[in-house]
Protein backbone atom coordinates (compact mmCIF):
# COMPACT_ATOMS: atom_id res chain seq x y z
CA UNK A 1 0.00 0.00 0.00
CA UNK A 2 1.49 3.26 -0.88
CA UNK A 3 2.18 6.09 2.05
CA UNK A 4 0.89 8.47 0.16
CA UNK A 5 -2.22 10.70 0.57
CA UNK A 6 -5.20 9.86 -1.94
CA UNK A 7 -6.46 12.76 -2.22
CA UNK A 8 -9.72 13.37 -4.65
CA UNK A 9 -10.81 16.81 -5.92
CA UNK A 10 -14.33 17.82 -6.56
CA UNK A 11 -15.22 20.60 -9.62
CA UNK A 12 -12.07 19.44 -11.48
CA UNK A 13 -13.16 21.41 -14.61
CA UNK A 14 -12.73 24.25 -12.76
CA UNK A 15 -10.32 27.07 -12.06
CA UNK A 16 -9.45 25.95 -8.75
CA UNK A 17 -10.09 22.32 -9.56
CA UNK A 18 -7.01 22.38 -12.05
CA UNK A 19 -4.83 24.03 -9.74
CA UNK A 20 -5.16 21.52 -7.07
CA UNK A 21 -4.86 18.77 -9.58
CA UNK A 22 -1.68 20.59 -11.13
CA UNK A 23 -0.25 20.96 -7.31
CA UNK A 24 -1.15 17.30 -6.13
CA UNK A 25 1.03 15.98 -9.35
CA UNK A 26 3.54 18.06 -8.24
CA UNK A 27 3.80 17.33 -4.41
CA UNK A 28 6.09 14.38 -3.35
CA UNK A 29 3.69 12.96 -0.44
CA UNK A 30 0.45 13.31 -1.91
CA UNK A 31 -1.47 11.73 -5.16
CA UNK A 32 -4.80 12.07 -6.76
CA UNK A 33 -6.69 9.17 -6.48
CA UNK A 34 -10.05 10.82 -7.31
CA UNK A 35 -11.70 13.01 -9.42
CA UNK A 36 -15.07 14.37 -9.57
CA UNK A 37 -17.72 16.70 -11.70
CA UNK A 38 -21.49 17.23 -11.58
CA UNK A 39 -23.08 14.26 -13.95
CA UNK A 40 -24.03 16.01 -16.76
CA UNK A 41 -20.01 17.58 -17.17
CA UNK A 42 -18.92 16.56 -20.29
CA UNK A 43 -15.65 15.68 -18.68
CA UNK A 44 -17.27 13.03 -17.21
CA UNK A 45 -16.12 9.57 -18.33
CA UNK A 46 -13.13 10.78 -19.77
CA UNK A 47 -9.33 10.36 -18.97
CA UNK A 48 -8.46 13.48 -16.45
CA UNK A 49 -5.15 14.34 -18.65
CA UNK A 50 -6.58 13.80 -21.48
CA UNK A 51 -9.28 16.73 -20.71
CA UNK A 52 -6.95 18.98 -18.75
CA UNK A 53 -5.27 18.53 -22.22
CA UNK A 54 -1.76 16.65 -20.91
CA UNK A 55 -1.26 13.12 -20.72
CA UNK A 56 -3.46 10.84 -20.54
CA UNK A 57 -3.20 9.33 -16.04
CA UNK A 58 -5.44 6.87 -17.03
CA UNK A 59 -7.61 8.43 -14.15
CA UNK A 60 -11.37 8.67 -15.52
CA UNK A 61 -13.40 11.31 -13.83
CA UNK A 62 -16.26 10.53 -11.91
CA UNK A 63 -19.80 11.87 -11.05
CA UNK A 64 -20.98 9.58 -8.34
CA UNK A 65 -19.34 10.84 -5.20
CA UNK A 66 -19.48 7.60 -3.33
CA UNK A 67 -17.46 6.08 -5.37
CA UNK A 68 -14.74 8.71 -5.74
CA UNK A 69 -15.07 9.28 -1.24
CA UNK A 70 -14.66 5.60 -0.66
CA UNK A 71 -10.85 5.25 -2.54
CA UNK A 72 -9.47 8.99 -1.00
CA UNK A 73 -8.07 9.71 2.42
CA UNK A 74 -9.35 13.28 1.65
CA UNK A 75 -11.30 15.47 -0.35
CA UNK A 76 -10.14 18.93 -1.56
CA UNK A 77 -13.77 20.83 -1.89
CA UNK A 78 -13.69 24.46 -3.64
CA UNK A 79 -17.05 24.13 -5.38
CA UNK A 80 -20.32 25.52 -4.32
CA UNK A 81 -22.44 25.55 -1.29
CA UNK A 82 -25.38 22.76 -1.97
CA UNK A 83 -22.41 20.53 -3.37
CA UNK A 84 -20.30 21.23 -0.67
CA UNK A 85 -22.80 20.17 1.90
CA UNK A 86 -24.04 17.09 -0.12
CA UNK A 87 -20.15 16.05 -0.49
CA UNK A 88 -19.93 16.78 3.83
CA UNK A 89 -22.73 14.23 4.25
CA UNK A 90 -20.96 11.63 2.18
CA UNK A 91 -17.38 12.53 3.86
CA UNK A 92 -19.51 11.76 7.15
CA UNK A 93 -20.56 7.97 5.60
CA UNK A 94 -17.01 6.97 4.37
CA UNK A 95 -15.09 8.66 7.03
CA UNK A 96 -13.19 10.91 5.04
CA UNK A 97 -11.74 13.91 5.69
CA UNK A 98 -12.92 17.04 4.09
CA UNK A 99 -11.17 20.10 3.47
CA UNK A 100 -13.72 22.66 2.21
CA UNK A 101 -12.65 25.81 0.78
CA UNK A 102 -16.00 26.87 -0.79
CA UNK A 103 -17.64 30.15 0.35
CA UNK A 104 -20.77 31.64 0.46
CA UNK A 105 -22.29 28.97 2.82
CA UNK A 106 -25.28 29.80 4.28
CA UNK A 107 -26.08 29.28 8.16
CA UNK A 108 -28.03 26.63 7.54
CA UNK A 109 -25.13 24.98 4.89
CA UNK A 110 -22.45 25.62 8.25
CA UNK A 111 -25.02 23.42 10.21
CA UNK A 112 -25.46 20.76 7.81
CA UNK A 113 -21.82 20.93 7.75
CA UNK A 114 -21.09 21.01 11.55
CA UNK A 115 -23.21 17.64 11.78
CA UNK A 116 -20.99 16.41 9.40
CA UNK A 117 -18.24 16.98 11.04
CA UNK A 118 -19.32 15.05 14.36
CA UNK A 119 -18.44 11.79 11.88
CA UNK A 120 -15.34 13.22 10.07
CA UNK A 121 -12.64 15.60 10.02
CA UNK A 122 -13.31 18.86 8.38
CA UNK A 123 -11.18 21.46 8.01
CA UNK A 124 -12.87 25.05 6.50
CA UNK A 125 -11.79 28.19 5.83
CA UNK A 126 -12.55 31.21 3.82
CA UNK A 127 -9.43 31.47 2.17
CA UNK A 128 -6.35 29.03 3.21
CA UNK A 129 -3.13 31.27 2.81
CA UNK A 130 -1.01 31.74 5.23
CA UNK A 131 -0.72 35.44 4.63
CA UNK A 132 -4.41 36.22 5.37
CA UNK A 133 -4.96 34.12 8.18
CA UNK A 134 -2.23 36.07 9.83
CA UNK A 135 -4.25 39.00 8.88
CA UNK A 136 -7.02 37.54 10.55
CA UNK A 137 -5.42 37.15 13.69
CA UNK A 138 -3.56 41.06 13.37
CA UNK A 139 -7.35 42.36 12.42
CA UNK A 140 -8.62 40.45 16.14
CA UNK A 141 -6.20 41.93 17.57
CA UNK A 142 -6.07 45.95 16.40
CA UNK A 143 -10.05 45.99 16.70
CA UNK A 144 -9.55 45.00 20.61
CA UNK A 145 -6.79 47.67 20.96
CA UNK A 146 -9.07 50.23 19.61
CA UNK A 147 -12.15 51.39 20.84
CA UNK A 148 -15.20 52.75 18.77
CA UNK A 149 -14.12 55.85 18.02
CA UNK A 150 -12.50 54.11 15.16
CA UNK A 151 -14.98 53.05 12.53
CA UNK A 152 -14.29 49.60 10.95
CA UNK A 153 -14.48 49.01 7.10
CA UNK A 154 -13.60 45.58 5.22
CA UNK A 155 -12.83 46.36 1.80
CA UNK A 156 -12.84 43.55 -0.76
CA UNK A 157 -11.54 42.89 -4.49
CA UNK A 158 -11.96 40.05 -7.06
CA UNK A 159 -12.36 38.94 -10.35
CA UNK A 160 -15.08 39.73 -12.65
CA UNK A 161 -16.42 35.64 -12.07
CA UNK A 162 -16.77 35.53 -8.33
CA UNK A 163 -20.80 34.93 -7.60
CA UNK A 164 -20.80 35.77 -4.04
CA UNK A 165 -19.88 39.11 -1.32
CA UNK A 166 -19.00 40.02 0.38
CA UNK A 167 -16.17 37.25 -0.18
CA UNK A 168 -15.44 34.43 2.72
CA UNK A 169 -12.59 35.92 3.35
CA UNK A 170 -13.90 39.25 4.08
CA UNK A 171 -16.21 37.80 6.63
CA UNK A 172 -13.48 35.63 8.29
CA UNK A 173 -11.75 39.50 8.78
CA UNK A 174 -15.33 40.80 9.71
CA UNK A 175 -15.39 38.32 12.49
CA UNK A 176 -12.22 38.71 13.73
CA UNK A 177 -12.90 42.21 14.28
CA UNK A 178 -16.78 41.56 15.63
CA UNK A 179 -14.68 38.72 17.93
CA UNK A 180 -11.84 41.57 18.94
CA UNK A 181 -14.81 44.14 20.09
CA UNK A 182 -16.37 41.59 21.77
CA UNK A 183 -19.40 41.89 19.66
CA UNK A 184 -21.91 40.20 17.30
CA UNK A 185 -21.23 40.54 13.68
CA UNK A 186 -24.38 39.91 12.25
CA UNK A 187 -25.88 42.57 14.31
CA UNK A 188 -23.10 44.93 13.61
CA UNK A 189 -22.88 44.76 9.90
CA UNK A 190 -23.64 47.33 7.11
CA UNK A 191 -23.13 45.88 3.71
CA UNK A 192 -24.35 47.49 -0.19
CA UNK A 193 -24.73 50.39 1.65
CA UNK A 194 -26.85 52.64 -1.60
CA UNK A 195 -29.12 55.48 -1.75
CA UNK A 196 -29.81 58.34 1.51
CA UNK A 197 -28.21 55.55 4.43
CA UNK A 198 -28.20 58.06 6.90
CA UNK A 199 -24.67 58.60 9.10
CA UNK A 200 -22.94 55.64 9.35
CA UNK A 201 -23.88 53.58 12.86
CA UNK A 202 -21.29 53.97 15.49
CA UNK A 203 -20.03 50.48 16.42
CA UNK A 204 -20.75 48.96 12.86
CA UNK A 205 -18.48 46.84 10.66
CA UNK A 206 -18.87 47.98 6.72
CA UNK A 207 -18.41 45.49 4.17
CA UNK A 208 -17.26 46.81 0.31
CA UNK A 209 -17.09 44.77 -2.66
CA UNK A 210 -15.19 45.41 -5.85
CA UNK A 211 -15.48 42.68 -8.95
CA UNK A 212 -13.63 43.44 -11.82
CA UNK A 213 -11.04 41.52 -14.79
CA UNK A 214 -8.91 38.66 -13.25
CA UNK A 215 -8.13 39.77 -9.43
CA UNK A 216 -7.09 37.10 -7.81
CA UNK A 217 -8.04 39.08 -4.42
CA UNK A 218 -7.10 42.05 -2.12
CA UNK A 219 -8.54 42.46 0.67
CA UNK A 220 -8.60 45.39 3.29
CA UNK A 221 -9.34 45.88 6.94
CA UNK A 222 -10.00 49.88 7.60
CA UNK A 223 -9.95 51.73 10.75
CA UNK A 224 -10.57 55.06 10.48
CA UNK A 225 -10.20 57.35 13.11
CA UNK A 226 -10.66 61.44 13.63
CA UNK A 227 -7.53 62.45 12.37
CA UNK A 228 -5.72 58.76 11.71
CA UNK A 229 -6.04 55.80 9.77
CA UNK A 230 -5.02 52.34 10.01
CA UNK A 231 -5.04 49.88 7.19
CA UNK A 232 -4.38 46.26 7.47
CA UNK A 233 -3.72 44.98 3.77
CA UNK A 234 -3.75 41.29 1.82
CA UNK A 235 -2.81 40.41 -1.48
CA UNK A 236 -3.13 37.59 -3.31
CA UNK A 237 -1.47 37.36 -7.09
CA UNK A 238 -1.55 33.77 -7.58
CA UNK A 239 -4.78 31.17 -6.88
CA UNK A 240 -1.67 28.85 -6.64
CA UNK A 241 -1.40 29.93 -2.79
CA UNK A 242 -4.62 28.67 -2.05
CA UNK A 243 -3.67 25.62 -3.66
CA UNK A 244 -1.28 24.62 -1.83
CA UNK A 245 -2.84 26.22 1.15
CA UNK A 246 -5.25 23.04 1.02
CA UNK A 247 -2.84 20.68 0.22
CA UNK A 248 -1.42 21.69 3.58
CA UNK A 249 -4.54 21.41 5.61
CA UNK A 250 -5.38 17.72 3.75
CA UNK A 251 -1.84 16.68 4.99
CA UNK A 252 -2.62 18.01 8.42
CA UNK A 253 -6.03 16.53 8.60
CA UNK A 254 -4.68 12.71 8.55
CA UNK A 255 -5.05 11.31 11.87
CA UNK A 256 -6.99 14.22 13.50
CA UNK A 257 -10.01 13.53 15.99
CA UNK A 258 -13.43 13.89 14.33
CA UNK A 259 -14.59 17.74 14.47
CA UNK A 260 -13.80 20.72 12.37
CA UNK A 261 -10.83 22.49 11.72
CA UNK A 262 -10.47 25.95 10.41
CA UNK A 263 -7.04 27.09 9.18
CA UNK A 264 -5.25 28.97 12.25
CA UNK A 265 -5.78 24.91 13.19
CA UNK A 266 -3.95 24.09 10.73
CA UNK A 267 -1.27 26.60 10.97
CA UNK A 268 -1.04 26.55 14.40
CA UNK A 269 -1.85 30.11 14.94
Amino acid sequence: MSDLLGVAITGVSGRMGQMLVESVHASETATLVGALERPDHPWVGQDLGRVMQKSETGLIVQDKAENVFAHADVVIDFTSPAATVAFAKQAAQTGTAHVIGTTGLSDEDLAAVAKAAEKTVIVRAGNMSLGVNLLVQLTKKVAAALDEDFDIEVIEAHHNKKVDAPSGTALMLGEAAAEGRGIDLAQMRDSGRDGITGARQTGHIGFAAIRGGDIVGEHDVLFAGVGERITLRHVATDRLLFAKGALKAAQWAQNKPVGEYNMLDVLGL
